[in-house]
């Protein structure tokens, strides 16, 4: 048995392995007491994070990825939330 993957399944797969990446960089950025290795750190989950984006971005182009848009009414009380400093 020769199992194989589709596009979807790959770039799914893909996907799924850039956000534990990022899930780890940041991790290791936060816990990081060099700032010289910090600094390194969050390069790397910049570009872990572009790398994931775009994976998402082909993915959604295709129709391999489904978002469901909040609502207008959240995403205005949301806003006035973080616009006031209480979103701590």
């Amino acid at each position: 048995m020769n199992p194989s993957f589709n596009d979807q399944e790959m770039l799914d797969d893909a996907l799924t392995s850039q956000k534990f990446i990022t899930d780890g960089y940041n991790a290791y950025a936060n816990e990081c007491a060099d700032p010289a290795l910090k600094t390194e750190f969050m390069n790397l989950l910049s570009e872990e994070h572009q790398i994931q984006h775009e994976l998402f971005s082909e993915m959604l182009g295709r129709g391999w990825y489904q978002v469901t848009p909040a609502p207008q009414d959240k995403v205005n009380q949301a806003r006035q939330k973080y616009q006031s400093g209480q979103g701590n």
